[in-house]
């Protein structure tokens, strides 16, 4: 019995494997004509949109275990066709291999979705100096990538139309109360006036052999805060305040807040800003509590936990709040005054962006929007509460970015698929929703595998102008810190109009070496490619002009970096 199989087999930039379009003949008597081949019995590949007919006909005989032996009982001009056509399909393919073309043959598709393998218990670390990241040359292997562009450049513009900058409508205070009940419930709406950190007396009802943060969630779920809360517990007891027959403590919020943006330097300059003898840190440098931790967030991939109250929060600015009360118990007005210039400030910086946790405790807005935000509650507490951000060039940003929380298989390759991916995801997003709801969007930004939307600086600083003044920001850049930090620090005493330090203070605050400096292993891993950078920048350039105008300052445009 004889059996004719005719096939195409189409191989195009964008595939992975090779397409088999339609046979006929063979036992699969039900498959329609190949509309490639019009009915002709021939194999034809499709390279670079182009067909060739590299062979002519193919038949193959069924009878019994044939191998080698049907092949020999081919026609002498069938078996010259086969071998010739072979072989010319062997140089071609040898051909794209030895040009470097091969990945358009290979390369996987940039379309999968999966979860970015972030980790939110990390702390973003950044670094000044790693500004000295993307000056190598291009490798070959850099081609197929460059005939994305067109295609890519296709969903940027999509997405460039979309862009809206709305005013968020403001909640009523009375509304942010039935949020957060117990949080207003704690904080007093007027604070102490002799202290310039946001401090206030509080009843303290616990026996002298109980532990002040036997319940403290912070201890609780993470070992390596154990020391910091057993110096907590040491100092606790000799600064309570007694008064008819009553205890007090000292409660304390921040002065400023270090608000963001990851890998944008604010490691590095929470690190320098620490030395100032006036300013005092929370015991932790990054609690992530405006914007994780009170929802009960570790790791988002691994469901929500138990809520850290507000007074666990609180917790954390013990140490200066204890140096606060001892200048506010001094008898000298001298010691009252040095005491009292002390300033209490927190660094994290997933508060300007990070506001995820809306979808699972507020109600869900008609446009999806988010109801509420982080500020809204900061500002609720404390309006006059002083703002620091560290931005850096968003393109930078996200390299960086990935460099630093991907897990395996790091390369210009992944990265550039990884922004292709996030991109598509980011435009399905514009096409149903605004502008604000697509940055806020949990599910979304869980989906994109690099974090895409942290480089909206316009869109969350926006929002936070709707609650905050102007004046009550500092927005710095990076590469401007990492070129003169001496400059960069002096702004910010002014900044918080902290005191004066010495040369030999001054000296160790800026000699210093720069923190969180880029991993040995992942500066090996060069540059992204220059296609991916053109494609962020394209990408990135509308909301960078925004932030340039708000800001009146063409150098957060980032041409120049």
């Amino acid at each position: 019995m004889r059996h004719c199989i005719n096939c195409c087999i189409q191989l195009s930039p964008d595939d992975t494997h090779p397409q088999q379009v339609g046979c006929r003949g063979g036992p699969h008597h039900g498959h329609q004509e190949c509309p490639a081949c019009k009915g002709e019995n021939r194999i034809v590949f499709r390279v670079d949109g182009k067909q060739m007919n590299l062979l002519a006909v193919l038949e193959v005989r069924a009878e019994g275990n044939e191998s080698w032996g049907g092949f020999l009982r081919f026609k002498k001009g069938k078996r010259c066709s086969l071998v010739f056509g072979l072989i010319i399909m062997t140089l071609v393919m040898a051909s794209y291999i030895l040009s470097g073309v091969h990945q358009e043959l290979l390369l996987s598709s940039p379309f999968h979705y999966g979860a970015f393998p972030s980790n939110p218990s990390l702390m973003d670390g950044e670094n000044p100096s790693d500004m000295k990241e993307h000056h190598h040359q291009p490798s070959i292997s850099n081609i197929s990538f460059v005939k994305d562009y067109p295609s890519i450049k296709l969903i940027i513009n999509s997405i460039t139309a979309r862009i809206e900058f709305t005013t968020r409508q403001l909640p009523d205070v009375e509304d942010l109360k039935k949020q957060e009940l117990h949080m207003f419930s704690v904080i007093p709406s007027k604070f102490l006036p002799n202290s310039k950190s946001p401090c206030w007396y509080e009843e303290f009802t616990g026996r002298n052999t109980t532990d002040p943060y036997l319940t403290n969630s912070y201890v609780l779920y993470s070992k390596r805060f154990r020391s910091t809360f057993d110096a907590l517990r040491k100092a606790f007891w000799g600064h309570l305040s007694h008064a008819n027959g009553k205890h007090f403590r000292l409660r304390c919020l921040p002065h400023f807040y270090i608000i963001g943006q990851p890998k944008c330097g604010t490691t590095d300059l929470y690190d320098r800003l620490r030395l100032h003898p006036e300013v005092k840190f929370s015991a932790i440098k990054e609690p992530h509590w405006w914007t994780r931790k009170r929802f009960g967030i570790v790791r988002l991939r691994d469901g929500l936990r138990d809520r850290y109250p507000v007074e666990d929060y609180l917790d954390l600015f013990d140490l200066a709040a204890h140096q606060i009360h001892q200048g506010l118990q001094a008898s000298s007005t001298k010691e009252q005054s040095k005491i009292n210039r002390i300033i209490i400030g927190e660094a994290s910086a997933s508060t300007m962006w990070d506001n995820n946790a809306w979808m699972f405790f507020y109600d869900n807005s008609t446009d999806g929007e988010p109801p509420f935000l982080t500020q809204d509650f900061i500002h609720a507490f404390q309006p006059d509460a002083k703002l620091i951000v560290m931005l850096r060039d968003p393109v930078e940003r996200l390299y960086s970015d990935y460099l630093y929380f991907a897990s395996s298989n790091k390369s210009a390759d992944d990265f550039h698929e990884k922004v292709t991916e996030a991109l598509q995801l980011f435009e399905n997003c514009m096409l149903d929703y605004s502008l604000r709801a697509c940055v806020y969007n949990n599910t979304l930004n869980n989906a994109m595998p690099v974090r895409l939307q942290v480089g909206l600086y316009a869109v969350y600083l926006l929002d936070w102008l709707t609650v905050f003044n102007k004046e009550q920001f500092l927005i710095l850049r990076l590469e401007d810190h990492a070129s003169n930090v001496k400059y960069t620090m002096r702004r910010v005493f002014q900044f918080l109009n902290l005191g004066p330090l010495s040369e030999k203070q001054e000296a160790l605050m800026t000699k210093s070496p720069a923190s969180n400096a880029r991993r040995p292993e992942d500066r090996s891993l060069g540059p992204m490619w220059p296609v991916t950078q053109r494609i962020l920048q394209d990408f990135y350039g509308p909301f960078n002009t925004r932030l340039a105008r708000v800001l009146a300052d063409e150098a957060f445009l980032w041409k120049k970096t």
